[in-house]
């Protein structure tokens, strides 16, 4: 029997929707390929909906999400709406509800891409970074008092659950060795300063970490890994940390793989629903001028038939993505591709169909 899928997809904000448009392209290139089907459910949350109805999410929206096989996120941001509304409000309010604990980004970089690191080619930036999900600083504990007065005290709380923390090691250490490559873990914190917080990630990273013995366990402090990410990013393999950090970490990594043009992520609920997006912001300015790198978009795709199981298909995606920015793509960068949006999006549905004629 043929396998179907039922993917909810919000293209969201600015270029979003130009992006998805050619990641669904891709998709429904490789359910042929593959033999299996994709059902595209689209809903058209994001700041246009806000501005025209005032709601961030209708009511029963998240109920509509969790019985989706996943979200596929185009971007959310939109120059009329103050920051941080569609971001807790859909992005954030997603997540939690859903509670895709682990924000997964995986960093390489491809053949033909440049990178700002002097000397460093594909061989040494292949990574992937493990970032809590649901909890510290994002977990929205604390408040304001004296709001506008020289007397105002804001208070941001960093929320760390021994269970929250534990799952997100574990998921850690089992990706480690599922990707099978360096089999090293590294633990990014800062153990000497936020001594109880990271004191609870030490222990349980340390306490799992004798349950898998095939895997070398390190430790460095985030401003050590922001500097070695630069200068020896060969020597990552996996990283887990928590909300706030991986946050930061991780657009320090897209630079290194080529930009936000290649970036994708997936916010991942193992036993649930996931939500695939590409890392880039709504870029609003480009709205609509059909330029804007559509890799990253069609790369969360990837990601998201690999954690559906649909490893072939995911794989068919990597070789054509490998192939277009290799032989194809002069600059990755917006406006400098030599390619439209559109026109990538079918150079790798073309790669696709080629390789698997092969």
């Amino acid at each position: 029997m043929t396998k179907a899928y039922d993917i909810a997809v919000i293209p969201g904000d600015g270029t979003g929707p130009e992006v998805i448009r050619e990641g669904i392209k891709v998709l429904k290139t490789v359910a042929e390929m593959c033999d299996f089907q994709i059902t595209f459910t689209h809903y058209p949350w994001g700041g246009e909906h806000y501005l025209a109805s005032g709601e961030v999410l209708p009511e029963g929206a998240l109920d509509l999400l969790s019985r989706a096989d996943a979200i596929y996120l185009g971007a959310i941001g939109h120059p009329d709406v103050k920051a941080g509304i569609l971001e807790k409000g859909i992005l954030l309010h997603i997540r939690f509800h859903l509670d895709q604990y682990v924000n997964l980004r995986p960093v390489q970089l491809y053949e033909g891409v440049a990178t700002p690191v002097k000397d460093k080619g594909p061989a040494d930036i292949d990574f992937v970074v493990v970032r809590e999900n649901t909890e510290g600083l994002y977990a929205g504990a604390g408040g304001c008092l004296k709001r506008g007065t020289p007397d105002e005290v804001a208070v941001q709380e960093s929320i760390n659950t021994r269970k929250g923390v534990e799952r997100c090691v574990r998921f850690a250490f089992e990706y480690c060795r599922r990707r099978n490559r360096e089999k090293k873990l590294t633990l990014c914190g800062k153990t000497n300063v936020l001594t109880y917080a990271f004191d609870l990630w030490e222990r349980a990273f340390y306490e799992v970490a004798r349950e898998y013995p095939d895997i070398q366990v390190d430790y460095a402090h985030v401003d050590a890994i922001c500097m070695w990410m630069v200068k020896n990013p060969e020597w990552f393999d996996v990283i887990v940390t928590d909300n706030m950090f991986g946050d930061i970490i991780t657009d320090l990594a897209a630079m290194i793989q080529g930009g936000m043009g290649i970036a994708a992520g997936g916010n991942i609920n193992p036993d649930g629903v996931s939500m695939f997006e590409p890392i880039g912001g709504s870029a609003p300015k480009y709205t609509g001028k059909n330029m804007i790198n559509p890799i990253a978009a069609i790369s969360a795709g990837q990601l998201m038939l690999e954690t559906l199981g649909e490893q072939k298909a995911a794989g068919l995606i990597e070789r054509a993505i490998q192939k277009v920015l290799k032989d194809d793509i002069a600059d990755v960068g917006a406006g400098r591709m030599g390619h439209t949006t559109e026109e990538v999006g079918d150079l790798v549905s073309a790669s696709i169909r080629r390789t698997k004629a092969d």
